[in-house]
């Protein structure tokens, strides 16, 4: 049941950090040291999920099998890519907040 919701979460993780590396790259090409940003954006889209996606898979598959409740596939999706949604959603007022 945890592995489920945290394949969700990391591969929505994945592909979300992809589409910004390349879009990063894309944009700071031809910057002297921005150009490195992607990889540090890509590298994140990898150990967050490994981290904080391991850990709170975890806790919502503990819930399900305490209460006996069965995890449908969709369920399992819909944590998962709720877990990145929520990433996403801190990671970006964090960041404008130190604007």
């Amino acid at each position: 049941m945890w592995f489920h919701v945290f394949m969700w979460a990391f591969l929505s993780s994945f592909l979300v950090h992809t589409v910004a590396s390349f879009v990063a790259f894309r944009s700071l090409r031809k910057h002297k040291f921005a150009r490195y940003s992607p990889l540090f954006i890509f590298i994140s889209g990898i150990l967050t999920p490994l981290t904080m996606g391991l850990v709170t898979s975890a806790a919502i598959a503990g819930v399900y099998r305490a209460a006996s409740f069965t995890m449908t596939p969709s369920y399992a999706a819909v944590y998962g890519i709720g877990q990145t949604v929520c990433n996403l959603i801190f990671s970006y007022t964090r960041i404008l907040a130190t604007l």
